[in-house]
């Protein structure tokens, strides 16, 4: 297991957040779970 920060650009704003995965994880899969973890918190602060 790995973590890496990943900095994700969302409204016009940049976020960091940390992905833990494996160390054979693809890129794309990285940032995907970077955005959905952004796109989270998010909604959670403003609802």
């Amino acid at each position: 297991m790995i973590e890496v920060i990943v900095t994700v650009e969302f409204n016009g704003r940049n976020y960091q957040t940390n992905v833990i995965g494996n160390k054979d994880m693809p890129e794309d899969e990285i940032r995907t779970l970077a955005e959905k973890q952004v796109i989270n918190q998010w909604r959670k602060f403003v609802n």
